[in-house]
C-alpha cells in the first residue's frame, strides 16, 4: 500500500518524494526545481477542503484545483463515493471526514456508543469514501475532548495505516497527542479560511496564513467549498511560487512537521 509505506517514514525522513496531480504553471510541489537544499528553506502549505460529497458542481472545481490539495469526504452525501473514485483517479489525497459529537447520524462517533459500535461506523464510514489515505474530524467538539475515544480511534487507524488531521473544533482536544501517543502520523490545523465565507474575511485569512507559513516554515490550512472560498484558490493557489511558498501534500507536510503538534489559529488568532 502506498499510502501504508508513505506514512510508516513520514516521522523518520525530513523530506519525501510522493506523486501528485498535474499543477499549473507557477505552483511548486516536490520533485520541481529548484534543488533540494534550496526549497528546503521555503515555506511549506498544505491545503484540506472539508464536508464534500453534497454539491456536483463545487466538488468539481474542487478537484480542478491546480496542485496537491486533500479532499475530505463526507460519509452518506451522495456523491461521496463517486468523487473519492474520481479524486482517487486524479491523484489526489482522499480523506475521509468523520462525524463526531455534537454531529449526527448514521456514522457519527458520539459519547456513550460500544465500542464494537464506533468500529462499525468506521468501517462503514470508510466503504463509503473508498481510497481513503487517512481521516479528519468533522464537528466533533464534544468527542476530541475524550482520551478513551481518542485513542481508541488512533490506535485503529495505525493498524489501518491511515493518518489523522485534527481539525482542532475544540481547545482542549486531545486528538493529535493521542495520535502522537501511539505513533500515528498526525497533524493538526492551523487555520479554517472561511469561519466568516464573505470574500474579504476568506482573503484575510487566506494572507494570514501566508504569514504563518512564513514565521513558523509551514501551515496546514482547512476550507469548505463556499463559493467565495473556492474563487479565491482558484485565484492564488497559482501565485504561491511567486510568493516563495511551496505548495505540498499530506504526507510530505507530516514528514515536514515529524509529528510535531503546533498552535492552532482560528479568525482571531485563537482556538475555533
Amino acid at each position: 500500500m502506498r499510502w501504508a509505506a508513505l506514512l510508516s517514514l513520514a516521522v523518520l525522513v525530513p523530506w519525501m518524494h510522493a506523486t501528485a496531480a498535474p499543477v499549473a504553471e507557477g505552483v511548486r510541489i516536490e520533485g520541481s526545481e529548484p534543488p533540494e537544499h534550496i526549497r528546503a528553506s521555503r515555506p511549506r502549505l498544505a491545503l484540506v477542503i472539508d464536508d464534500l460529497g453534497q454539491n456536483p458542481h463545487r466538488d468539481q472545481r474542487v478537484l480542478q484545483l491546480p496542485g496537491p490539495v486533500a479532499l475530505a469526504i463526507l460519509p452518506g452525501t451522495p456523491h461521496a463515493t463517486s468523487l473519492a473514485n474520481k479524486a482517487n483517479s486524479a491523484g489526489k489525497t482522499v480523506m475521509l471526514h468523520l462525524p463526531m459529537a455534537p454531529a449526527g447520524g448514521p456514522y457519527a462517533w458520539r459519547p456513550g456508543l460500544a465500542d464494537e459500535e464506533l468500529q462499525r461506523r468506521l468501517d462503514e464510514a470508510l466503504q463509503a469514501v473508498p481510497h481513503a489515505s487517512g481521516l479528519n474530524n468533522h464537528m466533533g467538539s464534544e468527542m476530541t475532548g475524550r482520551p478513551s475515544a481518542m485513542l481508541a480511534l488512533m490506535s485503529e487507524l495505525q493498524r489501518r495505516h491511515l493518518f489523522f488531521l485534527d481539525s482542532r473544533t475544540n481547545a482542549r482536544t486531545v486528538a493529535a497527542a493521542s495520535a502522537q501517543r501511539v505513533g500515528l502520523a498526525s497533524l493538526s490545523r492551523d487555520i479554517f479560511l472561511d469561519d466568516d465565507p464573505s470574500p474579504a474575511a476568506v482573503a484575510l485569512q487566506f494572507q494570514r496564513a501566508l504569514a504563518l507559513a512564513r514565521q513558523q516554515g509551514s501551515v496546514v490550512i482547512i476550507g469548505h467549498p463556499h463559493p467565495s472560498t473556492l474563487a479565491l484558490l482558484e485565484r492564488e493557489l497559482p501565485r504561491l511560487e511567486a510568493a516563495g511558498i511551496d505548495w505540498v501534500d499530506i504526507g510530505q507536510m507530516i514528514a515536514t512537521r515529524s509529528n510535531r503538534a503546533m498552535a492552532a489559529h482560528g479568525r482571531n488568532g485563537i482556538y475555533r
